[in-house]
């Protein structure tokens, strides 16, 4: 999986994201040809991504995409990614080929010749998150109470990306634990997201950064305890 489509590079990019996720719609992240962020809304019943759509997801700039690569379907409240034989060079999603149709999931990459697109749906349920490591290596898992711990540290985030990380004492009134297991959590999570070698000072701030760019926390998560 491609680490450069959750990775934000600025607050103007983070701000899109949460904007789309506030948004309660499935969407679709990319970089276009120059590197720019784009994020599409899967607000209908089908998109239909390639190099030379007029409608839908276009992918013009990459001459290894089919000019009709793929479709993305809704069937009920799910969105499926269907590659019935359009593509010439094939449809992925994280790494394995899609031959027919696939269910995706919230942080999923699909690949479109050599163009990487991240899924991403606000509604869906919480559950252990992983998050790939930006060198492509291992992927790391949170669990459940950790990710408690992440959405309640972020959760003044809400309205400015900027605002300062919620408190050990905040954190743990929210949860109803004690300010030892809060420190034991995020002492963990420090090292998970790899931000342990920072000073002191900018340890938590860095920490909700990373869980809001890795998409582990979204503005969904934020809207309340």
């Amino acid at each position: 999986m491609s680490a450069s489509i959750f990775t934000l590079a600025s607050v103007a990019e983070l701000e899109g994201r949460l904007q789309a996720e506030r948004a309660g719609t499935p969407f679709v992240m990319l970089r276009d040809g120059r590197g720019n962020q784009r994020i599409v809304s899967l607000d209908g019943e089908e998109v239909v991504i390639g190099r030379e759509v007029e409608r839908g997801i276009r992918l013009d700039w990459n001459p290894h995409v089919s000019r009709v690569h793929a479709v993305l379907g809704r069937v009920g409240r799910a969105w499926t990614l269907v590659d019935d034989g359009l593509s010439r060079n094939g449809t992925y999603v994280n790494g394995q080929r899609v031959v027919g149709r696939r269910r995706l999931s919230s942080g999923d990459v699909i690949r479109c010749g050599e163009v990487d697109l991240g899924f991403c749906d606000p509604t869906s349920p919480e559950g252990e998150s992983t998050l790939m490591a930006p060198d492509g290596g291992p992927a790391v898992s949170v669990p459940p109470s950790q990710r408690r711990v992440l959405v309640a540290l972020c959760r003044p985030l809400r309205e400015a990306p900027y605002a300062p990380p919620a408190t050990n004492k905040a954190i743990a009134a929210e949860l109803s634990l004690s300010i030892d297991t809060v420190k034991t959590h995020l002492r963990r999570l420090f090292e998970l997201l790899d931000v342990d070698d920072l000073p002191q000072n900018q340890k938590r701030a860095q920490l909700a950064w990373n869980a809001l760019t890795a998409g582990l926390v979204t503005s969904h998560d934020l809207v309340g305890p």
